[in-house]
């Protein structure tokens, strides 16, 4: 059974490599079959397509993806600091993932119902870690926040709405870090004058 999952993390890594050189649309399990310097067939063994080799992709993505946001907000106790280290790392670590970019920039792949029904659940992972260090912060009476949940929505619809300029328009004079700065103040301090 090790072995098998070891294959496995194998193909997932090779098709990675492929999907953000070539594309979804170009790569082929032949493609995928050559890198690894296996058969067609032993990769059909595997992963029935290339749809699910490229599931497996996004999902090693997000896992890591994950890995790193949990451990950026597990480093500070302040809700106000885990809150600003999570939009920060998540943003800077949605660009580096080659294949998340892609789906994000790609209208073609983003009419595949399998890419809609992974980014919905990594959407409600993220609203319930958003929500936590919300709840935690009322818990620390350092936030107010009559509905946590509806806070938590949207913060996580204001980040999605920040990978249009980064990914799609792709602008690298944005300054990344001061756009979601000047986010965060207006999430803690509001739009009226006190």
């Amino acid at each position: 059974m090790i072995q098998k999952n070891e294959m496995r993390e194998t193909i997932t890594h090779v098709a990675s490599e492929l999907f953000a050189r070539y594309g979804y649309q170009k790569t082929t399990m032949d493609d995928i079959a050559r890198a690894c310097g296996k058969g067609k067939s032993s990769i059909y063994y595997y992963f029935r397509n290339k749809e699910e080799a490229f599931i497996a992709v996004l999902e090693q993505d997000i896992i890591m993806l994950k890995a790193k946001l949990l451990a950026s907000i597990s480093s500070t106790s302040d809700p106000k600091d885990k809150l600003k280290r999570y939009v920060i790392t998540r943003m800077n670590g949605m660009k580096s993932l080659i294949n998340i970019y892609n789906v994000i920039k790609n209208e073609y792949l983003s009419q595949f119902a399998f890419i809609e029904q992974i980014r919905e659940r990594y959407d409600n992972e993220e609203h319930d870690i958003i929500k936590g260090i919300l709840d935690e912060g009322i818990k620390g009476g350092i936030f107010e926040i009559e509905d946590t949940s509806i806070a938590a929505l949207a913060l996580v619809t204001a980040m999605k709405g920040f990978e249009i300029p980064l990914f799609i328009k792709h602008r690298p004079d944005v300054d990344l870090e001061s756009r979601l700065d000047k986010l965060l103040s207006i999430l803690f301090h509001g739009l009226l004058k006190r």
